[in-house]
């Protein structure tokens, strides 16, 4: 009965959700079918493929590096990234506004294991590529950074400057 019990529960856990906490690790996720969120950030929101206005190429490297770690776009613009990890460790890059990087790398100091998927990140095994297309929909400034543990305060990290039409 106690087993019938534990399977029970196993397989709610699996059904509200359980499957969606990822490990870090040397593999990429398995991709989903594209959607597009319409929720908007501070940073702004997911963008369509086939909006596309520029396409930008970032490599990660284990020297904490991106590169290019500076960029200049103009609002409204729809960027893809293609995100290249030329590292041997396991690299990720996710846009955000300074003081969310830094809330979300304290998050994953305290909780190594964590991944999860968003449309402003992109978690890349050494040697492959992944993409992020995003909108930028308002002028300021915003950043990007690696937030494995230890990553980001190696100074893997870079800065978006959203510039007015």
């Amino acid at each position: 009965m106690e087993k019938n019990f534990l399977a029970i529960l196993a397989a709610a856990a699996y059904l509200l959700g359980g499957s969606q906490v990822l490990a870090h690790g040397p593999e990429t996720p398995a991709k989903k079918p594209v959607t597009i969120s319409a929720e908007e950030h501070a940073f702004g929101r997911q963008g369509n493929p086939k909006n596309v206005t520029r396409t930008v190429e970032v490599d990660m490297a284990d020297t904490m590096r991106f590169t290019p770690d500076n960029l200049t776009v103009k609002a409204g613009d729809t960027v893809k990234f293609v995100v290249k990890n030329s590292g041997q460790q396991m690299h990720e890059m996710v846009i955000g506004t300074e003081s969310e990087l830094k809330k979300h790398a304290e998050l994953m100091r305290k909780h190594p294991g964590m991944e999860h998927e968003e449309p402003y990140m992109a978690h890349v095994a050494s040697g492959k590529n992944e993409q992020i297309v995003w909108q930028f929909v308002r002028a300021g400034e915003y950043h990007f950074a690696c937030l494995i543990p230890g990553h980001l305060e190696a100074g893997m990290k870079g800065r978006i400057v959203v510039v007015s039409k």
